[in-house]
Formats: structure tokens, C-alpha cells, sequence
């Protein structure tokens, strides 16, 4: 979009927040860069520059406005809407994959050359993989300067700068501020948090509706993983150098989220694995705008507006609760996933509620006996296949994959029919177009909705609702009685919130 000049400029005389982290604007007599939403007077037309990313703003000289803290904006939601290798590069870059592997690492994983990928990113972006992650690790660097009281020596560690000296460089190069002075600033009227706990606000694009959201994430939450407490969605998260816990509580015009990790380098991942559960950074105007033409879907777009795909924090957890979904209840999935998670599950400490274990990743699910799984044969086998197959690196759920081939991969496993492919299309892999016909509640509401209720029909009425089907699928859900589509009662807990509609359909 940075490319449309007339377009950017419009955008950023109305002050329009729908553009933010879509581009930046840059003015050339002040020498910052700022949101199209900046409160400041609008700068004449001739002296803005405009840049697809803050790297690539401060790249070519511009510090970030202290007003309206454009490294702060909502990501774009390009990376959530694209599969080719810009995007999945952005994804890994944003899961800080160059910051532990470094750029050879990157084009590792996207199985490119180390000049391919830096050529096709400065291309694109304005900036190469370098300069990207070096405006990751300043906005880390702010939030942990800002919402914590840690030496400056350890908040350069945590935000991933090799010294301390590059990371007093880089804050006063992008803020135009030290980092004592950007602490003194946000001090003011604030309340420093507790020692160990970070509190930040995770910013997005309005409108947001909240409740199936965090419904959805509550009703199938997994006993001692996750929980709903005092109006907050709570869970144990793993992380490439510890784990975590992590609250979030929908607001306003945020989600305030806490966050408590045992080792600060994961602060960047841990931020953008939860912007992908609650998938903050869509565009919910362009969403919606497209569903509302299909009049069967418009009465439920115009009822509430911005509602988001739950996805999730880790795809090979969510590939494995899917799989144990098929073909049972809510609340039957929800048991599986915590005998599981209790058996073979890291334990972790948790004083601020009932959390105890982390989800098991692949390597400790290898070693399950088969015969303690209380399910039928056939899906047990497929359980024990796909976990093979993540733990020998067959399939590939990661954050830089490509979503065509995961499916295939995907499908060729036994017991992986079309409906968990799509589902974990949809939740895990991001992919905005994934949609479940032949899903049990898809299938109600499109009969009682006047909708094709037959799987091959829905599927070709669908190609209207692309590349926002699996928006679509949110919808629908939602014309059924079932807790996954409200926000839970601030007091209950997570035993509450279980449920008895069947989860899917598979196993073939």
C-alpha cells in the first residue's frame, strides 16, 4: 500500500487508525516517522515519505514520533493474509528466528539462499532481515524499559542486543531518547508492575468482538494449561528459551496482557505468539465489507462486527487437541487433552492461579504409550501418527510454513481427514481461507440459514466469502447456543466453561 501515494496521503489527513502497521509515514522537515493516525497536525503532502515498515523508516534516518509511537502499531495484516516467502519470512522474523538463528537460519528454514531472502525483503519491505529484527529488538527493548524496573544491563539482554552499548545506540537512534529518559517518561502516573511480571497493551484494529474469542478460547480450555479467572483468559506458554504464563483481558481499545516469563529474551516471541491466538492484527473492515455482500451473512456481520479466528499459541499442541476432537464432545476433547498435558506435560509453577503443566511438545508425546489413550483404535493411531510425524519433522506447522504444503502433509497421514486439515489450517497455520463444511455447526446454521447444507454446495456458495472464509465459519458458529460464542462470567473458573456440542467431524 505504501506504493499508492494518493491513498496514504488521504488516509493520513483523515487520521484513519484502520491503516496503522499498514504503512508509515515519514516527514522530512522533522525527521520522524508516525502511524497514519499520528493526533499531530498533519504534515504538508510534499514532505511525507512513505515506508512499509518501521525498519525501513528507520533505515533511511527517521527516529519514531513520541506521540502516537508508531513502532507500537497493530502488525500488518499482510503477513496473516499471504503465503509466499516475504510473508512467511515476516512471520519467522516476528517469532524471532533471526535473533536466535540468525539470517542463515531464516533462509534455512524457508529453503532460499541467504541473498535470495535479503534481496526479496528489501525489495518488498524496504529493509533486510537485519534491519527488521533490529526494530523488533528496540520496541522489546521499550516495552521492557517501560513496564519493568530491571537494570538497563539486563533489558539489553532480554531484548536480545549483543552489548549494551548497541542497545543505548539503538534506543537513542530510534526514540531519539535514552533509556533512562524513556523509563522517566513512563513512570509518570504509573505504578510500577510486581518484580517478574511484565504488563503491556496489545493494540488493534476496531471494531473487535470480543466474545466469541475469548468464548472459544475458555470453552475448550485444558485443565492445568488453560483456564478462564477473573475475567481473564489465562495459559502456560513454551517458549524457545523457557516458558511462560500469560493473562489477557479484553479492553476497550486493547487486550491488556501480563506476562511472566523465566527468561526476558522470549518477551518479542511471547508477545507475537499471543497477537496470533487472539488474531490481533487482521483487518476487520476489509473482513467484514466482503461478507456483508452475501445478504445471508450481512444481518450477522451487522450484529457484530470484528470478530476474529481464535487460533492459537502453538501449532503442534493445537494439531494434536484437534486430532483428539474428532468426533466428540467439548468437554470429552477438553478431558483427553488434560490426561495428556498432566501425564506427559513439563510442570510449572503458578501463583496467581491454577495453572500446572505446559501443553507436551512433540518429543515427549513420542514416548506415549498408545494403550493409555482412552480412545478408539483408529484414532489413536492417528494421534500416535501425527506426533511422529511432528517429532520427525515430516510436518512442518511452524511459523514460516507453507500452508499448501502442511496440508498435504497433513492429509496423508491416517486418520487426518478434511475436517481436522481445515481446522488446523484455520487455527494453527493462520490461513484466513480455511473453511469446514462439513463441520456439524457450519452445517446447522447453513440449514437454518437458507445456506446450501450439503458439503460440495456450501463449499462452491463459499468462493464468495474468500479469502475470508475461515471469518465466515465465525459466523456461523455464532448462530448456535453454545458457550463458545459468548464471553464467560468474569467470576467463573475454568470448570465452568465446559460444554457438550461435538467438537468436529473426521477420522476416516
Amino acid at each position: 500500500m505504501h506504493d499508492d501515494r494518493d491513498r496514504c496521503v488521504r488516509a493520513v489527513q483523515s487520521k484513519d487508525a484502520r491503516f496503522d502497521g499498514w504503512f508509515f509515514t515519514a516527514v522530512v522537515t522533522t525527521g520522524i516517522y508516525c502511524r497514519p493516525s499520528c493526533p499531530g497536525v498533519p504534515p504538508k503532502p510534499e514532505n511525507m515519505r512513505f515506508y512499509p515498515t518501521a525498519a525501513a523508516a528507520q533505515q533511511a534516518g527517521f527516529r519514531a514520533c513520541k506521540r502516537c509511537r508508531p513502532d507500537a502499531s497493530p502488525g500488518s495484516p499482510r503477513w496473516n493474509e499471504r503465503a509466499d516467502v516475504v510473508s512467511r519470512a515476516m512471520r519467522l522474523i516476528a517469532d524471532g528466528v533471526v535473533d536466535r538463528d540468525g539470517v542463515s537460519g531464516l533462509a534455512t528454514r524457508l529453503g532460499y539462499s541467504t541473498r535470495q531472502i535479503e534481496r526479496q525483503l528489501l525489495a518488498e519491505m524496504g529493509a533486510g532481515p537485519l534491519a527488521l529484527a533490529r526494530a523488533q529488538r528496540a520496541q522489546t527493548a521499550r516495552i521492557l524499559i517501560e513496564t519493568s524496573s530491571l537494570p538497563m544491563s539486563d533489558v539489553a539482554h532480554g531484548a536480545g542486543f549483543g552489548s549494551v552499548r548497541a542497545f543505548n545506540d539503538t534506543v537513542r537512534e530510534v526514540f531519539a531518547l535514552t533509556p533512562s529518559e524513556l523509563r522517566a517518561r513512563a513512570a509518570r502516573g504509573h505504578q510500577a508492575a510486581a518484580p517478574g511480571v511484565l504488563s503491556l497493551r496489545l493494540p488493534f484494529r476496531a471494531p473487535l468482538c470480543p466474545g466469541n474469542l475469548f468464548g472459544h478460547l475458555a470453552a475448550t480450555a485444558v485443565p492445568g494449561v488453560e483456564e478462564w479467572r477473573d475475567g481473564a483468559y489465562r495459559r502456560t506458554l513454551r517458549l524457545p528459551r523457557g516458558h511462560g504464563v500469560v493473562a489477557l483481558r479484553p479492553e476497550h481499545d486493547h487486550i491488556a496482557c501480563v506476562l511472566t516469563l523465566t527468561d526476558l529474551r522470549d518477551l518479542s516471541t511471547a508477545i507475537t505468539r499471543c497477537r496470533q491466538l487472539l488474531d490481533l492484527d487482521a483487518d476487520p473492515v476489509a473482513v467484514d465489507d466482503l461478507l456483508r455482500r452475501d445478504p445471508v451473512l450481512a444481518p450477522l456481520v451487522e450484529k457484530e462486527p470484528g470478530r476474529r479466528v481464535p487460533r492459537t499459541v502453538d501449532a503442534d499442541e493445537f494439531a494434536v487437541r484437534a486430532v483428539l476432537g474428532q468426533q466428540v464432545s467439548t468437554a470429552a476433547a477438553r478431558t483427553h487433552a488434560g490426561r495428556l498435558a498432566a501425564a506427559y506435560g513439563q510442570a510449572v509453577a503458578d501463583p496467581g492461579g491454577g495453572l500446572t503443566h505446559l501443553f507436551p511438545d512433540s518429543a515427549a508425546l513420542a514416548e506415549l504409550d498408545p494403550a493409555g489413550l482412552a480412545l478408539p483404535r483408529a484414532r489413536r493411531d492417528a494421534v500416535v501418527s501425527l506426533v511422529a510425524a511432528l517429532a520427525a519433522g515430516d510436518v512442518d506447522l511452524g511459523a514460516g510454513n507453507d500452508w499448501q504444503r502442511a496440508r498435504a502433509q497433513l492429509a496423508a497421514l491416517p486418520g487426518l481427514g478434511p475436517w481436522t486439515v481445515e481446522t488446523i489450517a484455520m487455527r494453527a497455520l493462520g490461513d484466513p481461507d480455511a473453511f469446514v463444511p462439513g463441520d456439524l455447526g457450519v452445517r446447522v446454521a447453513a440449514r437454518e440459514l437458507g445456506l446450501p447444507a450439503t458439503p460440495a454446495a456450501l463449499s462452491r456458495h463459499s468462493a464468495a466469502w474468500r479469502p475470508w472464509r475461515a471469518y465466515a465459519v465465525q459466523h456461523l458458529w455464532a448462530t448456535g447456543d453454545h458457550p463458545i460464542n459468548r464471553m464467560p462470567e468474569a467470576h467463573a473458573d475454568r470448570e465452568s466453561t465446559t460444554a457438550g456440542r461435538p467438537a468436529g467431524r473426521d477420522l476416516r
